[in-house]
């Protein structure tokens, strides 16, 4: 389906002040009134502030399945440098992951999706998470009782900005996104004087020592053909340096695409933190808190190569790719896993594909120079709206269509 320009501006409008006003996980007070503004200008029942600043839309138009879109609200903690005329306003904070686009290009859809009512059957939900970046907002839009309250759908569908042409969309077979879980790690040690050391237990040697044997779960305990990814992401100890502090604090994060992998290398983790307090002699043992868990995102697979189809035969064959999986995660596959919980081990059927973002300019630059486009997640992350935005729109207009026609499964 065609975007209008009636559809498109509205769309542009809404995806430029997103990114000029990104508001952090758990903090979408803003983003979330103006995406339910649009949906109810639209004709949808609108429930504001579910699991959060979760947002709800309802579009029912008679019999048929129940169809669930879904986009994020939040924004990332990463300072912009794209030097864009609406760059965000907000220091330290960015739409660095496009989850404007996101909310934009669902807007669009929303409009589209309401006109040709004529032409579909069934029921539209229309979600706008909270808090994916810290992957929690999906469990908090369920545990508020979302498939209760407002149904559970047949199928849920969403879409993810990657550093592909502009233009396009990939489609993955299995895994799409890894599943991850994070760590929070306290090290207790005694702390002293830097010249005393032999009176004090020092957590900075301590969790030097967790850093580095944490290297050797990968390389040391995984199979090379498995991919699984630890990260220590940040390493906080003390405040000056004459003085040996009583803690040392550690962020881990485990991801794999499977859940068995998930979880040998998050005890792996926690064995060799034990382990580590345990050779240093520390007074205490070490707290370790799993404070996020999500599943690796797989996808159905016939849902997926029928809409892969589906897209084929909107945007043409060449504009279509192959996703091969990332190691990035997201939260999204909790509404398929939260679907098997009420109904006895069958899963709510989901799809997600990926949105190319990169503009022609870039990726010409990369291929002549041989560098990287600018990733999610980068302060120069700046998708191609005049291209990713009208093609976001469309893909999940032509998704829902082809599904909203189809009898309940």
């Amino acid at each position: 389906m065609d975007v209008s320009p009636d559809v498109l501006r509205p769309s542009v409008e809404l995806c430029l002040d997103l990114h000029a006003h990104p508001e952090l996980s758990g903090e979408e007070s803003r983003t979330a009134a103006r995406f339910a503004d649009h949906l109810e200008r639209q004709g949808c029942s609108v429930t504001r502030k579910v699991g959060g600043h979760g947002v709800v839309g309802v579009l029912r138009n008679g019999a048929g399945p129940t169809v669930m879109l879904r986009a994020e609200l939040d924004a990332l903690p990463v300072g912009e440098r794209t030097g864009l005329g609406y760059a965000s306003t907000v220091p330290g904070v960015m739409h660095a992951c496009g989850h404007d686009l996101h909310l934009a290009a669902l807007a669009g859809a929303t409009t589209q999706l309401a006109r040709a009512r004529g032409t579909w059957s069934g029921t539209l939900l229309v979600v706008g998470q909270p808090a994916e970046e810290t992957l929690s907002g999906a469990r908090a839009m369920l545990e508020d009782g979302l498939y209760e309250r407002f149904g559970t759908p047949d199928v849920v569908l969403a879409q993810h900005t990657a550093p592909l042409p502009a233009g396009t969309v990939a489609h993955g077979h299995g895994p799409v996104m890894a599943g991850s879980a994070t760590l929070d790690i306290v090290v207790r040690g005694r702390g002293g004087h830097a010249g005393t050391p032999h009176l004090a237990v020092d957590p900075v040697v301590t969790a030097a020592a967790v850093v580095l044997r944490l290297q050797s779960v990968v390389s040391r305990e995984t199979a090379p053909a498995e991919q699984v990814v630890l990260t220590v992401g940040s390493l906080r100890a003390g405040e000056r340096g004459n003085i040996i502090p009583d803690r040392a604090e550690l962020g881990v994060t485990v991801r794999a695409f499977s859940e068995s992998a998930l979880r040998r290398v998050t005890d792996a983790v926690e064995r060799i933190v034990r382990g580590e307090c345990a050779a240093s002699g520390c007074p205490d043992d070490p707290l370790v808190t799993v404070t996020s868990r999500s599943p690796a995102l797989v996808p159905d697979p016939d849902l997926t190569n029928a809409l892969r189809t589906v897209h084929a035969a909107g945007f043409g064959a060449g504009r279509v790719a192959h996703w091969p999986g990332a190691t990035a995660t997201e939260d999204f596959s909790w509404f398929g896993a939260h679907g098997a919980e009420l109904h006895g081990g069958n899963r709510v059927r989901t799809a997600y594909w990926m949105l190319g973002a990169t503009s022609a300019a870039q990726w010409r630059s990369a291929l002549s120079e041989g560098g990287p486009v600018p990733p999610n997640h980068s302060p120069e992350f700046a998708p191609d709206l005049r291209t990713a935005l009208p093609t976001g729109i469309t893909a999940m207009t032509d998704a829902a269509l082809h599904l909203l026609r189809e009898a309940p499964p």
